[in-house]
């Protein structure tokens, strides 16, 4: 058996190919699955749970068919999705995790994260960040009516592209001393995370031990699934 990770599918409703990619994964992928971990950043945005729109009644169907087949799913918010509540989880049957969250894969403790927190260098979005996340701001939020926080969420995506277009790429990317404090403080050997979009396996010399750090890759023209399997073979998966 294996355990699937996947994070920044980035899902929209005018992108019907890589929902189609999704839709057809969780009917056939992930029931095969002990469970299934969503790190974060599965919409473009989320504006939140009472957008029950066309494309979203579908996303969350087919994580319920998933559910009710008794596969357990993960959900860790990202900054694309952070207005995702408890609602959701509901109708889902999602388990909301935290930010990070230690989580034990065939008896190895393994660190989840989206991945953000890890961009130490990147100020500015770490101030967004500290923002959208209080709870204070997000009950303001959805306190507005639909048609305002689709507006408010149309200039966030703006003012996004607009300063991942302009601020160094090296800054956008996790800090390393970042990644070694964490792993420190959660006393953990492996961490998985997505967010940066740079999907790779880093190989950590942290406090003279071995550990790694392992990229999720975003969604963009094909799916991509992160396997571990109960021997601890990793492996990555395409779906076109």
């Amino acid at each position: 058996m294996k355990t699937l990770f996947i994070s920044d599918l980035h899902l929209q409703a005018n992108e019907p190919k890589i929902i189609g990619v999704f839709k057809q994964f969780m009917q056939e992928q992930a029931p095969q699955a002990d469970a299934l971990y969503i790190l974060g950043d599965l919409f473009e945005a989320w504006i939140g749970d009472d957008d029950n729109n066309k494309f979203a009644q579908q996303v969350k169907q087919s994580i319920k068919n998933l559910t009710d087949k008794g596969v357990p799913c993960y959900f860790m918010r990202g900054n694309r999705d952070v207005a995702i509540g408890y609602q959701f989880a509901k109708e889902t049957g999602v388990v909301l995790l935290d930010d990070p969250t230690v989580v034990s894969i065939y008896q190895r403790p393994v660190l989840l994260m989206h991945g953000d927190l890890l961009c130490t260098d990147d100020v500015k979005y770490q101030a967004f960040r500290r923002k959208v996340y209080d709870p204070i701001f997000r009950r303001r939020f959805l306190s507005l009516p639909l048609f305002l926080r689709r507006l408010i969420a149309l200039w966030a995506r703006y003012k996004s592209k607009k300063h991942t277009g302009t601020v160094d790429l090296r800054i956008q990317d996790v800090n390393q001393q970042a990644v070694e404090e964490t792993l420190r403080k959660y006393n953990t050997d492996l961490l998985i995370h997505g967010h940066t979009h740079r999907p790779e396996i880093h190989e950590l010399i942290v406090d003279d031990k071995k550990a790694q750090r392992i990229v999720l890759p975003a969604w963009h023209n094909a799916g991509h699934v992160l396997c571990i399997s109960s021997d601890w073979q990793i492996t990555q998966q395409i779906l076109n």
